[in-house]
Order: structure tokens, then C-alpha cells, then sequence
């Protein structure tokens, strides 16, 4: 199944999205306050011909920033789906400046490092823009992505502590797969799994063969800058995970949810009822609209809402 969905978007390019509310126009009719955004395209310069971004401010003062990542298996997805142009609306609507970033995707060749580079660059380059943020302090900057997104940001992470970069004042994941194979599943989420449709039940050959053709090696399924669940977090900032409820990568977000609690780190983990992958993409659902709520509230509160005061992950249900 994942090599067919390889070989078909090398051969044809990205599918068409066939919704018909999800365009600008219909995100601004449904919700008016998205109108007082600016959205303006950037490019951020690498050594490779650059990423495309998109930099999104409110007309009232930030309260904080976002460098956000879109998810898409590493080999699709883009700044127009609703994942990462709703989003981005909605967070800079209230207040969240937020530069949204694409990356190569893995195809046609193209394998890790090179994704991890754009998403680096694109951090780099939001800290030395900081006033294209409405910043004033990189303390005020978070990290965050969305599945394979989340996956990139938060190797992201700890690539940026071992070599002494500027960390994220904190690391926004939504339903993450950071794990470089899918980690067994509970009871309860195999009972969710109960017929979701075939396209979102990704299992456990469908994740190996994906993070294979992302990692590039299988030597590479140990490398904590590829997969930051195959390594030590200690030393991350805190962690807010969004996890959808019947999704088989609920798995990796749980097991790194432990990680980071064993680690010492403040992480809140919260499981979106009634979900499933992807569900940030999906702005008009009951899902979408309460976890970019929960995002917000993060944000705002400049990551101060974290795990209950024993340190253990929380999950909302």
C-alpha cells in the first residue's frame, strides 16, 4: 500500500483535494475573524534552492509565535491543506503569529536529511526574523507539527540540543508518529480501531514502509535526529501532544508521552475524542475545532499549562 501511494504521486504529482469548503474563500465565510489575517508567501534561503513558508500575522500584537509543520507521510501535503492554512488562520486570529513550512517530500530520491534540513531552516530562519513575528524575545517562539510534521519537529528537538541550537520554548505535537517502527497497540485502541476506514488504519507494515522510505536506510531507524522516540529526550522543553482517539499512531504519541515523563520533562498528552488521523484537517469537525482550541490555550499560556503537578501524562477522553 505505501508503494503504491509512492509510486503514484511520483508518477502524478499530489492528488487533488475534492472538498469544496476548504479553499480560502469558504474558510473566511464560515469563519469571519480569519479575514483580519495576513497570510504572505516567503521562501527561506538554503543551501538547496530554499522551502516555501507562509507567514501569518493578526493586525493586534503576537502573543507568542509558531514555526508549524504539516504532516503527510514525508511524501505529500502542502500549505494549502486545511492541516496547515486553517490552522495557521485560526492561531493567528487569536493572537499566534505563525510561519507555516513545507519541506521536500521523500520522493523521486529525495530522503532524510534533506526534509529535516528545510524544517531546521526554516526554524533558523524564524529566529532571526523575529519582528516578521511580531516578537520581541525567541523565548516567545514554539515548535510544532503535525504527524509527519510532529515526526520532523520533534527530531527537530533534540537536534537542536546536541548541537547547541536555540530550543523552542515548547514542542506542539499533533497525533505524532516519532518512532522509527509503530509500537504495539493497547486494548482500547485496537477496539477503536474498529472500523475505521481502510485509508486512515494505518498498520504496522504501512508505518515501517513509509518511515523506510523517509529514513532512506534501515540504519537509519535508530538515528534520534531521524525518529526522537528512538532516543534520550532529556533536555526537551515542554511537550503538548494532541492524539487522535482511533488512530493507530495514538501508539507512538502514548509510548513518547512516557519517554518524556521518565525523562523529567513536562508533557501534557490529551486524546481527542471521536477522532481519527488526520483530524486537523478536517476544520468544520467537532475534533478539529476543540483541539485547536486546546493548542491555542497552550500557546497562550506560554507553555505554562503542562502535566498535572505529579508529572504524569494527562489524557482527556
Amino acid at each position: 500500500m505505501a508503494g503504491q501511494l509512492i509510486q503514484g504521486l511520483e508518477l502524478n504529482g499530489p492528488f487533488p483535494d475534492p472538498r469544496t469548503d476548504t479553499d480560502h474563500q469558504s474558510l473566511v465565510a464560515i469563519y469571519p475573524e480569519l479575514a483580519a489575517v495576513s497570510a504572505v508567501d516567503i521562501d527561506v534561503p538554503t543551501a538547496e534552492g530554499g522551502v516555501p513558508g507562509r507567514l501569518y500575522r493578526a493586525s493586534d500584537e503576537a502573543v507568542a509565535g509558531l514555526v508549524w509543520v504539516h504532516g503527510g507521510a514525508f511524501v505529500a501535503g502542502d500549505l494549502d491543506m486545511p492541516e496547515a492554512h486553517w490552522v495557521s488562520l485560526y492561531l493567528a486570529s487569536h493572537g499566534i503569529s505563525v510561519l507555516s513550512l513545507d519541506y521536500r517530500k521523500a520522493l523521486h530520491g529525495v530522503k532524510y536529511p534533506a526534509p529535516s534540513n528545510d524544517v531546521l531552516a526554516g526554524w533558523s530562519w524564524a529566529i532571526e526574523n523575529l519582528e516578521s513575528l511580531g516578537l520581541r524575545t525567541v523565548k516567545d517562539l514554539h515548535l510544532g507539527g503535525a504527524s509527519a510534521g510532529a515526526a520532523l519537529t520533534a527530531a527537530l528537538t533534540g537536534r537542536l540540543r546536541d548541537e547547541s541550537g536555540q530550543m523552542p520554548a515548547s514542542l506542539l505535537l499533533a497525533y505524532p508518529l516519532v518512532h522509527a517502527e509503530l509500537p504495539p497497540l493497547n486494548e482500547d485502541l485496537r477496539r477503536k480501531m474498529a472500523g475505521v476506514p481502510a485509508d486512515l488504519a494505518f498498520g504496522q507494515d504501512f508505518i515501517r514502509d513509509i518511515n523506510l522510505n523517509f529514513a532512506g536506510s534501515e540504519d537509519n531507524f535508530k538515528d534520534p535526529h531521524a525518529f526522537a522516540g528512538e532516543g534520550d529526550v532529556t533536555g526537551f522543553p515542554p511537550v503538548y501532544i494532541i492524539n487522535s482517539e482511533s488512530d493507530t499512531l495514538r501508539a507512538s504519541g502514548e509510548r513518547f508521552a512516557d519517554q518524556l515523563e521518565a525523562a523529567g520533562v513536562p508533557v501534557r498528552m490529551e486524546t481527542e475524542p471521536d477522532s481519527m488521523h488526520g483530524h486537523l484537517d478536517d476544520p468544520h469537525a467537532g475534533p478539529a475545532k476543540h483541539s485547536i482550541e486546546q493548542m491555542l490555550a497552550w500557546l497562550h499560556d506560554g507553555a505554562r499549562m503542562r502535566a498535572p503537578t505529579d508529572n504524569q501524562p494527562s489524557s482527556s477522553h
